[in-house]
C-alpha cells in the first residue's frame, strides 16, 4: 500500500474551503473564488463568510463547520485577528492543509507574534500543516488549483517556484508568461510558521 505524502491534500485538493470569501471586488476573498473559479478548479468549491448566501453563484457557509461535505483543503482570507478562532474550526472539521493568505502577524509586531503562536498551538493540536501566514498563495497549475490573489494563472510546466516573497512569485510568474515558461507549482511562503522550504522540496 502507497501512503499519501502529508502535502497531497494541499497540491491536489478535491474540494476547498475558502473562509473570507467575498463578492466585494478587489478583496483578497473575492480574488482567490475568481481566481479558483477562472482555473476551472475541478473540485467542490466552498465559500465561507456568514455575510453572505451566494458568494459568485456559490451557496455561501456561515461556518466551515456547516459544509456537510469533506473539505480537503481551507484558504483563509479574513484579518488576522479572526485566524486563529478558524483555524480551531478547522481542526475541529477535521480539515488538515490550510493557505494562510491573512496578513498582521510576526512581521507586524508583538501583537502579530502572539497571534502567530497561538495559530501554530492549534495547528500542532489538529495536526493541521499550513502555507504562510502573510502569503500570495499556492499554484498547481497540472490540478487546475490557482490558490492566490495574483492576477495571473500560471502556464503547466516541470518547474517548481518557492519563495518566501508573494511580490517575487508574481514577478517571475510575469516575466514566464510573455516567454511561455511554465510551472509544476508556484509557492508563496510569506511567513513559514509552519510548513517551510524543507517541506516543499520534500515533495
Amino acid at each position: 500500500m502507497t501512503m499519501q505524502h502529508q502535502l497531497s491534500s494541499l497540491f491536489h485538493p478535491a474540494s476547498i474551503a475558502v473562509l473570507g470569501a467575498s463578492e466585494r471586488v478587489g478583496s483578497v476573498g473575492h480574488k482567490v473564488m475568481t481566481n479558483l473559479i477562472r482555473n476551472q478548479f475541478q473540485g467542490n468549491l466552498f465559500p465561507v463568510n456568514p455575510k453572505h448566501r451566494t458568494v459568485l453563484k456559490y451557496p455561501c457557509y456561515p461556518s466551515v463547520a456547516d459544509i456537510d461535505q469533506k473539505v480537503d483543503l481551507a484558504i483563509i482570507t479574513t484579518p488576522a485577528v479572526s485566524v486563529p478562532a478558524l483555524l480551531q474550526q478547522c481542526g475541529e472539521c477535521g480539515i488538515q492543509s490550510v493557505i494562510i493568505i491573512s496578513a498582521g502577524f510576526s512581521e507586524m509586531g508583538e501583537t502579530g507574534k502572539a497571534l502567530e503562536k497561538s495559530m501554530l498551538e492549534i495547528a500542532k493540536k489538529y495536526h493541521i500543516r499550513f502555507v504562510g501566514p502573510n502569503c500570495l498563495g499556492v499554484m498547481r497549475p497540472s490540478a487546475h488549483l490557482n490558490a492566490t490573489f495574483d492576477n495571473n494563472q500560471a502556464l503547466p510546466g516541470k518547474i517548481a517556484l518557492v519563495s518566501q516573497s508573494g511580490a517575487i512569485c508574481a514577478a517571475i510568474l510575469d516575466w514566464a508568461l510573455e516567454r511561455q515558461i511554465g510551472f509544476s507549482a508556484i509557492v508563496s511562503m510569506g511567513n513559514s510558521s509552519d510548513l517551510d522550504f524543507g517541506d516543499m522540496l520534500d515533495y
